[in-house]
């Protein structure tokens, strides 16, 4: 595995991680036991083996769903290594931006919606293939603040016009824009603390 692999891998790990209903701090600090015990990459995952998945879940404060996790990271990477052997030829496999989902779904029960957005977004622009289509909480940020006009259900076409809009006006990368929609979406806008909001002075609800 070369190290643009193993990044992608060490990205694909943490977003398994962020995929439970876990705060933030938690996931972090798991991750970094991971680290610490050399758990970065499928290899080391599946040699450790189930009990010290565990362990280190617990270690980092995943009490709850230690067993859960343990069990989805280390179906992941099993399937991984035996289907494809990386990340790089599972993409390289895929057909579609939408296939490249389905297969990363497939790797294990549990990986969802949420996990897949969240690992494709940040390879957005480095993998040919990665183009998910925004999550619930970025189109929701969006529609607020009038960057479309569609109907929640178009998140091919939300992505467009995000794309657009931010190729118009835009600075920078892409995924920082759309990162920031979801940050905005959380925060703010499901939890209806319009009140607080730092684009409330854009925002269509209020």
């Amino acid at each position: 595995m070369n190290k643009g692999e193993e990044e992608v891998f060490k990205w694909f790990l943490a977003s398994l991680l962020y995929g439970a209903p876990i705060g933030g701090n938690i996931v972090v600090r798991t991750y970094k036991e991971f680290e610490e015990r050399g758990l970065i990459t499928p290899e080391a995952i599946v040699n450790a083996g189930w009990d010290s998945l565990v362990d280190a879940l617990d270690a980092g404060g995943y009490v709850r769903y230690d067993f859960k996790t343990a069990t989805k990271i280390l179906e992941a990477c099993k399937n991984l290594l035996d289907r494809y052997g990386s990340l790089e030829i599972l993409h390289d496999e895929a057909s579609s931006p939408r296939d490249l989902e389905k297969r990363i779904k497939g790797l294990a029960k549990g990986i969802g919606d949420t996990t897949v957005e969240l690992f494709l977004r940040e390879l957005r622009g480095i993998w040919e293939k990665a183009e998910p289509f925004p999550g619930k909480l970025a189109v929701l940020a969006a529609i607020n603040l009038g960057f479309t006009e569609r109907d929640p259900s178009e998140r091919g076409l939300i992505l467009s016009d995000l794309k657009a809009l931010w190729k118009k006006f835009g600075k920078g990368p892409f995924p920082v824009f759309e990162a920031a929609l979801v940050r905005l979406g959380r925060d703010f806008c499901k939890k209806n603390k319009c009140s607080q909001c730092p684009m409330r002075e854009f925002c269509r609800r209020r």
